[in-house]
């Protein structure tokens, strides 16, 4: 007689627990946003956990793209490009360092 292999409790709640997280809901997508004329665009974004943003530099000087005290894309020249995974749900603003005046929000879903 052939034995069925069951799943432990342990695999089970560790599957339990990325469901809750949205992990392995779907797709991931990636969301661009362009650092042009000064200005984040589009300056707002919606995202879901496990999605992936991208800044490119379109503008003739650096930029960063800065959450303080969660990430800084650090100095990025005239077309450089940085990515952050969402990893929670929150709603994150940053800025460029070198240009106070551009500001960016990131809602994680």
């Amino acid at each position: 007689m052939k034995e069925l292999a069951l799943p432990t409790i342990g695999s089970a709640l560790v599957g339990a627990g990325l469901i809750a997280l949205g992990i392995g809901d779907g797709p991931s997508a990636t969301r661009t946003v362009e650092m042009r004329d000064f200005v984040f665009r589009p300056a707002r974004i919606e995202v879901d956990v496990g999605d992936t943003v991208v800044w490119l530099n379109r503008d003739a000087l650096p930029h960063t793209a800065t959450a303080r005290g969660a990430w800084d894309s650090g100095g990025m020249a005239s077309g450089a490009r940085w990515s952050w995974v969402a990893s929670r749900r929150d709603t994150v603003e940053y800025i460029c360092t070198y240009h106070p005046t551009m500001r960016g929000t990131i809602v994680v879903r």
